[in-house]
C-alpha cells in the first residue's frame, strides 16, 4: 500500500493513495493538465486512477475534479449534499460518474470510511483508507483529515493508530496574528470552522501515533503564515518532548510539498 501527496496547501490538494497498480485520488484542487504531470513525476499512469473521492466542495479541493473525471472517464465519490453543491462547478458529468456514497465504500479495492472534520463548507470530511487484513497481508490504513479548525471526536476515533498519517498544519500562531492578513480572515482562520495550528496539530498527533505508525505528512501549510520548517520544528519539538511518542523511533515525518508532488511512500508490511 502507498500514497503521496500531489499538490498540498490554499492553491491545490491532491492526494494519491492505492496498492500495487490500482489508485484513486483525494480531492483534484488543481488543474486536470498540472495533475497529471505530477502523477508522472512519481511514475503512476492515468490509466490506474480508479476514481476521485471528494473532502469538501471548495475550489482548491475540486478545482480539476470534473475535468480530470472527463479525461479519464472515472467516477466522483461524494456525499449527497456536497453534489447539491459542487455539481455546477464540476461540469458536466455522465450519470454513472456521479457516485453518491455514506460514511463507508470501497474504491480501487480499498475501504473508504469518511466521519466528518469541522470546516466552513456545505460538509467537510476526513478519510480513514484501509486494506483489509488478506491471507498473505496485513492490514493497514492511511488516514486522512487536511481541513479542519478543531480536533473532532471523529478525529480521535479514526487517525487513532494508523500506519500513516497526512494532516493539516495550516499556520504557526505567531507568524498569523503578526501577518499581514485583515482581523476578520484571522478570526476565519483561528476559528472552529477555520484551520489547524501547528500545536493543535502535534497535541493530536500524541494521541493518534501509536507503535505501528510509520509516516505522519503535515500537509496544507499557508504559504503566508507558516513555512516547512517552522511547521516540522514545532511538530517535532512536541513528539520528541513527550512520553508518549519520544520511543516510536520508527516514525517520519514529513511536508507536503506545495506545487510538486512528495515522493511516493510505501508503508512496510
Amino acid at each position: 500500500m502507498h500514497f503521496t501527496t500531489l499538490a498540498s496547501g490554499s492553491s491545490g490538494n491532491s492526494i494519491l493513495i492505492g496498492e500495487e497498480n490500482r489508485h484513486f485520488l483525494v480531492d483534484c484542487g488543481i488543474s486536470g493538465k498540472s495533475l497529471l504531470h505530477n502523477l508522472s513525476q512519481v511514475n503512476i499512469a492515468c490509466s490506474e486512477i480508479e476514481g476521485i473521492v471528494v473532502t469538501h466542495e471548495h475550489i482548491d479541493h475540486i478545482r480539476g475534479v470534473g475535468i480530470l473525471a472527463r479525461k479519464l472517464k472515472i467516477p466522483v465519490y461524494a456525499t449527497p449534499g456536497l453534489w447539491q453543491v459542487m455539481s455546477h462547478s464540476l461540469g458536466k458529468l455522465a450519470d454513472h460518474q456521479r457516485i453518491e456514497v455514506q460514511e463507508g465504500f470501497s474504491c480501487a479495492g480499498l475501504n473508504v470510511l469518511l466521519y466528518p472534520t469541522s470546516h466552513d463548507s456545505r460538509e467537510s470530511y476526513g478519510l480513514k483508507i484501509s486494506r483489509p487484513k488478506q491471507k498473505d497481508k496485513q492490514e493497514l490504513a492511511v488516514g486522512i483529515a487536511t481541513d479542519s479548525g478543531m480536533i473532532t471526536q471523529g478525529m480521535h476515533k479514526h487517525l487513532q493508530g494508523c500506519d500513516a498519517l497526512v494532516v493539516e498544519a495550516n499556520y504557526d500562531e505567531y507568524r498569523l496574528l503578526n501577518g499581514p492578513y485583515p482581523a476578520y480572515l484571522k478570526k476565519r482562520i483561528r476559528g472552529n470552522y477555520g484551520h489547524l495550528e501547528n500545536k493543535q496539530l502535534a497535541e493530536g498527533l500524541l494521541e493518534w501515533v501509536k507503535d505501528n505508525t510509520q509516516r505522519v505528512v503535515l500537509a496544507h501549510l499557508s504559504e503566508e503564515n507558516n513555512t516547512p520548517e517552522i511547521a516540522l520544528s514545532t511538530v517535532l519539538s512536541i513528539l520528541k518532548g513527550s512520553k508518549r511518542t519520544k520511543e516510536h523511533s520508527n516514525l517520519q515525518v514529513h511536508v507536503a510539498p506545495r506545487h510538486s508532488p512528495h515522493e511516493l511512500i510505501r508503508l512496510m508490511e
